[in-house]
């Protein structure tokens, strides 16, 4: 239903926005007493005009509760700027038939301030009624309507608000309470146990994956009950790398052994990381546990079955080496050869025995750089430096290297090593070598300057040595390699790629 403005109130919309059936309407009663005494009129009214009828929010000196759309004064004065002023009704052609005219209360005189919502919408009036006529309201009466309608719709605006805040703090907790439910349902789903904490590391949420491993009671592991689930030898290890993240926030990782359900004690991957606000406060830690038991039992036997390898390679490096020496004392004429031959062997074994150990024994002591590439040259070089360290001095960068290119490595710096020794370098007293490692983007670049040795003319390249060093260099390790011969010595630049040294660098 439309008024003759073409201003329609939906009853419906009104109740949602100002939840006018919840009533508590009782500093508009004060405001329509106020009103009836400032205008001195019997009657006053806070009047919604909905789309059939108008209802009566607060009202004095009248017990109806509401009227009809079609009867009401207030539908046209909420249509207006201004107060809206009825001096006599019976005179007045748009009222003189109206049943609240010629009948109850017998409407003389109106005045009504409109109300108008923030955004426009007129909704009604503030209205005083009088059943004798009258010229109208003086100045002070309309200022004081006027601000009291105002004041009306800043009571009714604020229940608005108060309205939407709760609606809005409803949606926000149902919305809440669906996350939660979602990330519960997804947290059981998954494989891992999945725990959470406040961000003083007080554990709050586990899954139901953590109650299948461990078999104790829900909530039996909540604050600081889930060290006792630790391995005894495990709990101080694992506490230390938990302080260090509740203090630096830096994610949380860490292997250690879990009590089982069964009993038995399993080896876990436990795993957190801080969850922060918008300031990058953390407000959380959420983690996962792991089961990698059989992944780590599967570690221990092939770690186990490449030493028992390691060992029977190194043996084999042994027995080669003997043969060797056997055939040259059978056939002196070849001992040049052989000696060479056993000494390559030789270095091999070093350099295998230092990347892969066979025993605890036969691995490099702490600070000898396993998995190092001054490390292994330190075993190659070990026959021809002083004790002193002087005549191959190392300079740079020490870079990683695994079993793929200990043994190419092996066999370049001893050839450069042994060739030095015999007309190098090192084949004089006050000789030595300098060897600088540097890298250069993804290259490993290794710099070998012979000094103070015997004049030395170019080498061929068809010799077993060079091809031995080409062959180790650019074949085995994709590298390049150049030489310059100068007056006091070889000087040879080698550039390998990083990823051919190490694994490590391959996944970097």
């Amino acid at each position: 239903m439309a008024d003759t403005c073409g201003v329609m109130i939906d009853r419906t919309s009104l109740l949602a926005l100002y939840d006018l059936d919840a009533g508590g309407f009782r500093t508009l009663d004060e405001i329509a007493t106020f009103a009836a005494s400032l205008c001195d009129t019997p009657i006053a009214l806070v009047s919604i005009v909905e789309e059939e009828r108008q209802r009566f929010l607060a009202r004095t000196g009248l017990d109806a509760d509401g009227t009809p759309r079609d009867v009401s004064f207030c539908a046209l004065a909420m249509l207006g700027d201004h107060i809206f002023t009825v001096p006599d009704a019976r005179l007045d052609p748009r009222f003189a038939d109206n049943a609240l005219v010629t009948g109850a209360p017998h409407i003389r005189f109106y005045a009504g301030a409109p109300l108008i919502d923030a955004d426009g919408t007129p909704l009604g009036a503030l209205c005083v009624i009088d059943t004798v006529p009258r010229e109208g309201l003086t100045d002070l009466q309309r200022q004081g309507l006027s601000l009291m309608a105002r004041q009306v719709m800043a009571e009714l605006e604020g229940r608005r608000r108060h309205r939407e805040v709760t609606e809005q703090q409803q949606l926000d907790a149902r919305a809440v309470a669906e996350s939660d439910r979602l990330f519960r349902t997804l947290a059981d789903a998954m494989p891992q146990m999945v725990w959470s904490t406040l961000p003083d590391g007080l554990h709050v949420y586990y899954n139901a994956r953590w109650y299948d491993f461990t078999g104790v009671p829900e909530g039996s592991t909540d604050g600081e009950g889930w060290n006792d689930m630790f391995h005894p030898d495990d709990q101080e290890r694992a506490w230390k790398r938990w302080r260090t993240s509740l203090e630096t926030g830096a994610p949380y990782e860490i292997e250690y052994r879990l009590r089982h359900h069964s009993g038995d004690y399993r080896w876990t991957l436990g795993r957190a990381l801080p969850i922060r606000d918008a300031d990058g406060t953390i407000t959380s830690w959420m983690g996962t546990c792991t089961d990698i038991h059989e992944q780590k039992l599967m570690l221990e036997e092939r770690e186990m079955i490449a030493h028992e390898l390691s060992h029977r390679i190194k043996n084999i490096f042994s027995v080669i080496a003997g043969l060797i020496g056997l055939s040259a004392r059978q056939h002196p004429e070849i001992r040049a050869v052989a000696d060479d031959l056993r000494d390559r062997i030789l270095a091999l074994g070093r350099a295998h025995d230092f990347v892969r150990p066979h025993s605890a024994d036969s691995a490099p002591q702490p600070g000898q750089g396993r998995g190092l590439l001054r490390g292994v040259l330190d075993q190659i070089f070990a026959p021809y430096d002083d004790e002193a360290g002087l005549r191959i001095q190392m300079s740079g960068e020490d870079v990683p290297i695994d079993d793929r290119s200990a043994t190419p490595l092996a066999l370049l710096f001893h050839e450069l090593a042994t060739n030095a020794a015999k007309y190098g370098a090192l084949s004089v007293p006050d000789g030595r070598i300098l060897l600088h490692i540097d890298r250069v983007e993804d290259d490993i670049r290794i710099d070998w300057r012979e000094e103070g040795g015997p004049t030395v003319k170019p080498g061929g390249s068809d010799g077993f040595g060079s091809r031995l060093i080409t062959l180790s260099v650019e074949r085995q390790l994709g590298g390049r390699i150049t030489r310059e011969w100068r007056p006091d010595g070889l000087a040879l630049r080698l550039s390998i790629p990083a990823r051919s040294m190490s694994r490590v660098a391959e996944k970097g």
